[in-house]
């Protein structure tokens, strides 16, 4: 499972002209379920995110969590994080979950996170503007695989 954070100081999901989720400062997080994911690379991806020290402190320094500072999620399914790229120009996804098992995975995900954080969301398999306003910017990625 990837995970793309993002440091906003807001972000939106639009469906056609409809704003379905908004958020002030936090994360935007996209995320990318693959074929072998499980409930335990839930666990280790949530456990790291609301951990991670990335936003500053008093003096600047990258040192408070998202709790620390209050903040908010936005989490977008974002499949093409599993794109293989070594054939060709062409993106290959096959390394992507299959729709209903990736959207079961994705909720229990949002789920988990929303324990500690409040948590929106963008609407699974729908084609979305996806509206982000970079603080730093500061981007991480994040792989269940690595931790």
């Amino acid at each position: 499972m990837t995970a793309l954070i993002q440091r906003v100081s807001s972000s939106y999901v639009k469906i056609e002209t409809e704003e379905v989720a908004a958020i002030g400062k936090g994360y935007n997080i996209l995320l990318g379920v693959m074929q072998d994911d499980t409930e335990v690379d839930i666990e280790k991806l949530v456990n790291k995110i609301v951990k991670l020290r990335i936003f500053p402190n008093e003096a600047g320094k990258m040192d408070n969590n998202i709790v620390d500072v209050g903040g908010e999620v936005l989490v977008v399914s974002q499949f093409t994080l599993a794109a293989n790229l070594k054939r060709g120009t062409r993106p290959d996804f096959n390394r992507a979950m299959k729709p209903d098992e990736a959207n079961r995975l994705y909720e229990l995900f949002k789920e988990k996170l929303g324990v500690f954080v409040p948590v929106q969301s963008g609407v699974f398999g729908a084609m979305m503007e996806v509206g982000i306003v970079n603080d730093g910017p500061v981007t991480i990625i994040v792989d269940s695989r690595q931790l």
